[in-house]
């Protein structure tokens, strides 16, 4: 891998304004639209910073390159009207990172509104993407040889413990949506517990049901005031937790568990694992939302962003009648990646353990539709691991859309975007957040 820079357009030297004058964004990507490659192949980033959405020339950006398989190269070059290219190149399937940031003429990180989980704020702007190199040739490192073998012993543990519910009716918004609080009795040390809404005059077998999951963290789980008239929805927290507790309650809980998943000693076992008794809770949240009369039998949904997005794929891995599963940068899909050389991403250190929790080998053994999402610069969840969640899929009913210069919790606006399916990629355009 070689890069280079190249500065594009001319540069208007003007005397430097010792203040900044607006607010500005740097925006990039590679030339071609889709920034997909095949081995050896140049790839071209383009760097832009603009102020006030009008592109400047004259502001310095430095950046870094990290590819799969090991490596980085550094550098810096000023921007000209056009903005600055950066040129390079990987011989072997995977993805290439490209984090840049923009200072002013004396040396001033450049500032504008930054998204961060939606939120807008005043910071230091950046760009944070990359480019895949044929990423559909990229596989996961062996499963475990008693895969099946576990689960099997998983939906036993769960039988043995009896399915019983307790349903408490909560006031409502909408006289025609009700909703409950919901406990269920779970193998595990913890009880599934989270909220239910169904239409109010709903008829048995008429509606999908839908479990959706949350993402990391532990955080007082609220009760909805409204919801849906389609579908039975049941919104479960990771952890079990007691619900309508006090403030008090959820920061102590909170502490006793920070870190939670992280543990190695813990994660040495499949048995011993946080990611355990999170798995049983989402067998059974499945479970319960197919003894409702009001399901229709035929529609289950398991979705999620994130940790949500690793559980509802382990919903759409292990329960065979799950028919769609929605799911942005779901966490923890190829651990073993970084046994191969792939970037890792925030996540727990890779054990054989964790192997049984990878998505990766889940997906494998669904028939249910899959939809994902994955962002080029989301190093939480690195594209490399939702891709290989995408390439293990093994039917047509399945669909990627991947995002430019957006992280796990940074959207740049606007931003590039294509869909990726067995069709061919389509849906390729420029989106706002």
């Amino acid at each position: 891998m070689r890069s280079s820079v190249r500065f594009v357009g001319l540069i208007m030297m003007c005397v430097c304004s010792l203040l900044q004058a607006g607010n500005f964004a740097l925006l990039g990507g590679t030339v071609k639209d889709v920034a997909l490659f095949e081995p050896g192949e140049e790839i071209t980033f383009l760097l832009r910073i603009l102020e006030d959405d009008v592109a400047v020339a004259g502001k310095k950006i430095t950046w870094t390159l990290s590819f799969d398989g090991g490596g980085e190269e550094k550098g810096e070059g000023i921007a000209g009207a056009d903005g600055l290219e950066i040129v390079t190149s990987m011989d072997h399937p995977g993805f290439i990172r490209l984090q840049a940031k923009a200072f002013d003429e004396d040396g001033t990180p450049l500032q504008g509104l930054v998204s961060s989980w939606g939120k807008m704020k005043t910071d230091d702007i950046y760009f944070d993407g990359g480019a895949g190199v044929s990423p559909e040739m990229l596989r996961p490192i062996e499963e475990p040889e008693d895969f099946d073998e576990f689960w099997e012993g998983m939906r036993a543990k769960l039988a043995a413990v009896p399915m019983v519910v307790d349903r408490v009716e909560l006031e409502s918004q909408d006289p025609q949506v009700k909703i409950y609080a919901v406990t269920i009795t779970c193998a595990g040390a913890m009880p599934v517990t989270g909220y239910l809404t169904i239409p109010a005059d709903a008829k048995p077998g008429s509606l999908k049901a839908v479990c959706s999951f949350h993402g990391y963290g532990v955080n007082k789980h609220k009760a909805p005031t409204k919801g849906r008239h389609d579908e039975i929805s049941f919104n479960i927290n990771a952890h079990g937790m007691t619900l309508g507790e006090s403030d008090e309650y959820y920061a102590e809980f909170k502490k006793k568990t920070s870190g939670y998943a992280f543990n190695k000693q813990e994660n040495s076992d499949p048995e011993t694992a946080y990611f355990h008794d999170m798995s049983l809770r989402v067998m059974r949240a499945l479970e319960f939302v197919k003894s409702l009369p009001e399901w229709n039998g035929r529609d289950l949904e398991s979705n999620g962003g994130s940790q949500g997005g690793l559980q509802g794929l382990w919903g759409a891995g292990i329960d065979p009648d799950v028919t769609s599963c929605n799911n942005w940068s779901p966490w923890c899909c190829d651990l073993g990646g970084v046994e191969v050389g792939r970037m890792k991403g925030w996540r727990p250190e890779y054990s054989e353990a964790l192997a049984y929790y990878d998505p990766v080998y889940h997906v494998k053994r669904t028939q249910a539709k899959i939809h994902l999402i994955a962002n080029l610069g989301d190093y939480t969840c690195p594209p490399s691991g939702v891709w290989i969640v995408y390439n293990q899929v093994p039917h047509d009913r399945k669909s990627m859309e991947v995002k430019q210069g957006c992280t796990h919790s940074y959207t740049m606006d606007p931003y590039m975007s294509f869909t990726v399916s067995p069709e061919g990629i389509t849906k390729v355009g420029i989106k706002e957040k």
